[in-house]
C-alpha cells in the first residue's frame, strides 16, 4: 500500500513557487485555465466485472478509480435502522513523487473522510432502505484508489464514489435452511439513490487574495489556504478546511465560487450517469 506524504514532505522549489504564486496573482494559470474553470472531467461506470459497483474519473490528469464491495453486517448502535458505510483510500505508489509505501498516512484518512462526510449528510443514499432487520443491514464497502496524483484529489475522488455508488448493483438477501442472512448475486437490484442529492465537493485555494478552483499538484504546494466545501442540492453538508485560513469576505467568495462550480460540476454527472 501507499499513502500522501504529508504537505510538510511535500515540495516545490522556491522558482516555480515564486512563478506560480505571481501568475495567480494576476489572474492567470500555468495550463492557462481562468481561476474559476475545472480541467476536463470523463467519467466511465463499471469498469471492473469483480465490483459491485465501480467508476473511474480523469479530473485532468489526476486520476481514481472506486469500487464498491457489498456485504451483511450489524448496524450501528445509534443507527438500528440504517445500512452501514465504510469510505477508504489508498494512494498506489507510482501515482505521485511524494507517495510512500506503507498504511495510508493522516493525508490519505482525511481523504476518505472528506468524502464519507459529503456522502452521509447528503441524502444521496437511502440508508434507510439498507436495513434488513433490527440485526442485519447492507455493509457498504466503498474503496478509492488514486493512480495519478495532479491534484485535487478530494473533488475527483467524490466524483468517482458517487458514480460508484450510483452504478451499484445490491445482492437479494435470502435466508438459508438455517435461517441465516446470504447474499444472492445471482439477482440484484439498483442501489437505492438519489442522484439530485448527489454531494458535489469544490476544492478551492487561495494565493495572496486570489481564489482558485481545482488545483493542479504544483498549485496546491504553492496555495496559502485550502478549503473543501461540499453541497447536495442547495445545501451545504460539509465544509473542510486543509491548511491556511480565509477571512470572512474570502469565505464568502469561496462559497459563491463552489456554487457556481457546482451547477457545473452536476451538469457532468448527469451527463454520464443518467
Amino acid at each position: 500500500m501507499a499513502s500522501i506524504s504529508p504537505y510538510g514532505k511535500r515540495f516545490i522549489s522556491y522558482l516555480r513557487r515564486g512563478q506560480i504564486r505571481r501568475l495567480i496573482s494576476s489572474g492567470n494559470r500555468l495550463d492557462g485555465r481562468p481561476l474559476d474553470q475545472y480541467r476536463d472531467i470523463t467519467i466511465r461506470t463499471n469498469v471492473t466485472n469483480t465490483a459491485d459497483g465501480s467508476a473511474e474519473v480523469l479530473l485532468g490528469r489526476t486520476r481514481v478509480v472506486a469500487g464498491v464491495k457489498i456485504g451483511l453486517g450489524n448496524p450501528f448502535p445509534d443507527a438500528p435502522d440504517e445500512g452501514v458505510l465504510v469510505v477508504n483510500a489508498e494512494v498506489l505508489p507510482h501515482a505521485s513523487p511524494y507517495s510512500e509505501v506503507g498504511p495510508p498516512d493522516e493525508t490519505a484518512i482525511e481523504l476518505a473522510r472528506v468524502v464519507d462526510r459529503g456522502l452521509r449528510h447528503s441524502g444521496f443514499i437511502d440508508f434507510k432502505r439498507l436495513a434488513i432487520d433490527q440485526s442485519k443491514v447492507y455493509v457498504v464497502w466503498l474503496d478509492l484508489y488514486v493512480l495519478n496524483d495532479d491534484g485535487n484529489l478530494v473533488d475527483a475522488s467524490n466524483l468517482a464514489a458517487v458514480a460508484a455508488l450510483r452504478s451499484t448493483m445490491l445482492p437479494t438477501v435470502v435466508k438459508d435452511e438455517a435461517g441465516a442472512y446470504k447474499l444472492d448475486k445471482n439477482n440484484r437490484t439498483a442501489m437505492p439513490s438519489d442522484l439530485s442529492k448527489a454531494p458535489i465537493s469544490v476544492s478551492l485555494g487561495k494565493i495572496d487574495t486570489r481564489i482558485i478552483v481545482d488545483p493542479i499538484l504544483e498549485e496546491e504546494l504553492s496555495l496559502d489556504s485550502r478549503i473543501t466545501i461540499t453541497i447536495s442540492q442547495d445545501n451545504i453538508v460539509s465544509i473542510q478546511k486543509t491548511i491556511g485560513y480565509f477571512s470572512e469576505q474570502e469565505l464568502e467568495q469561496a462559497i459563491e465560487l463552489s456554487y457556481k462550480s457546482k451547477e457545473f460540476l452536476k451538469q457532468i454527472l448527469l451527463k454520464y450517469l443518467v
